[in-house]
């Protein structure tokens, strides 16, 4: 069965595609700290400058930074409410299998009890 993405999905599809690779979440995680200017963020990473902007424009198209120029410098901030988001959701997805893993848990010991009759009988 093919699975198509909701609309309303697409957002939360690009959040999960800026954060799933390694360098945007550590330029995430520094940007928590406050706004950087581009060059300074993209000190500590061994790559580019031109590189470094693709990762920038990928977290800006998921908009989990912005970013603003004055001058020749670029500074970007980051966006918390975009994370809360995907944390919302992660949040709704763990709920709904620990309910699920506790029915399953209920399951397996019912029948476990079940079985216990049987084996005393048995001997």
């Amino acid at each position: 069965m093919l699975v198509r993405h909701m609309p309303n999905h697409a957002a939360l599809d690009d959040v999960f595609h800026a954060i799933a690779n390694p360098t945007r979440r550590l330029v995430l995680e520094r940007l928590m700290r406050g706004p950087v200017p581009v060059t300074e963020l993209a000190r500590p990473f061994n790559m580019s400058l031109p590189s470094f902007l693709q990762h920038i424009d990928v977290l800006e198209r998921s908009r989990l930074v912005t970013s603003r120029k004055v001058g020749r410098v670029r500074t970007v901030r980051a966006r918390p409410d975009r994370l809360r988001h995907a944390e919302r959701w992660m949040s709704r997805q763990r709920d709904l299998w620990e309910r699920r893993l506790d029915q399953l848990d209920r399951h397996l010991l019912a029948l476990k009890a079940e079985r216990v009759p049987e084996r005393a009988t048995a001997r």
